[in-house]
């Protein structure tokens, strides 16, 4: 972001395309200034995300976190199905109107929570983030697809855990920041919760030792929902289309509100 910043300080650049859909480096960093036109790349890598969700929960839902490790035949445990389930997706962004369209046809009751209350196609009904708490209590599966901010860090925490159903799945293939570690850690201990399936970690990569490592009912994986094989192809599609647009000044895909950061 650092050497970003003095090249834009240098140039009479208008438009910045940022190869990332999560920005917050950026954010941070302060250099997101509103008076050039912004693009990242959110809702290109939806897909590849969206699939690691889905993935993530059929492997919670056939207990392959409780089978693949077994080395012996072992009798049956509540398997189920997504069928007739309550998946809540928290971020309706590009992995949640993906993921969305993916989980249709497997006929999951869809809840969804955003900033807004905007409503997400194909979902029973969207609350805003203000409803959090109360709406974990409805789901089977909890899917945290929300950008993170100075307002989303730690959303999920000890109070909004705990109001999660015993046998539910928090699913995050977001940002590790917006689940509080040490809380989702002890709610886990206590049996709060059903399990919890992470390609991202708060922090990242998370250490050797550390106790989600050693937990039977947490799965976990290093970061590769998108890697760069998988988006290359989405990112130089994008570029290409937003080069077009701007030089024939149509509206860009993934604008950015510096003010939101996202």
């Amino acid at each position: 972001p650092h050497g970003l910043k003095d090249l834009l300080d240098k140039t009479s650049i208008k438009w910045v395309q940022l190869p990332f859909a999560g920005i917050e480096k950026f954010a941070d960093a302060g250099i997101l200034d509103p008076a050039l036109t912004w693009t990242c790349t959110k809702g290109a890598y939806g897909p590849s995300c969206a699939e690691h969700a889905l993935a993530f929960m059929l492997a919670a839902a056939r207990r392959l976190h409780v089978h693949l490790p077994a080395k012996s035949w072992a009798g049956q445990g509540p398997e189920r199905r997504l069928k007739g389930c309550t998946v809540l997706i928290v971020g309706t962004g590009g992995i949640g109107r993906s993921l969305v369209g993916m989980l249709k046809p497997l006929e999951p009751r869809i809840i969804a929570s955003n900033r807004s209350g905007r409503p997400l196609d194909c979902a029973e009904r969207t609350e805003t983030s203000d409803d959090l708490t109360e709406l974990v209590t409805e789901a089977d599966y909890v899917v945290v697809a929300a950008s993170l901010t100075p307002e989303t860090k730690g959303m999920f925490n000890r109070e909004v855990l705990e109001a999660m159903r015993p046998d539910a799945w928090i699913v995050n293939v977001a940002r590790g920041g917006l689940i509080d570690t040490d809380d989702l850690v002890d709610v886990l201990q206590k049996g709060g919760i059903g399990g919890a399936a992470l390609d991202v970690t708060d922090p990242e990569p998370l250490p050797d030792g550390h106790p989600l490592w050693a937990m039977d009912n947490v799965m976990i994986t290093p970061h590769v929902a998108n890697t760069w094989n998988m988006a290359l192809p989405e990112l130089v599609e994008m570029v290409r289309r937003n080069v077009a647009n701007f030089s024939e000044g149509r509206e860009l895909e993934g604008l950015v509100d510096p003010a939101l950061g996202y």
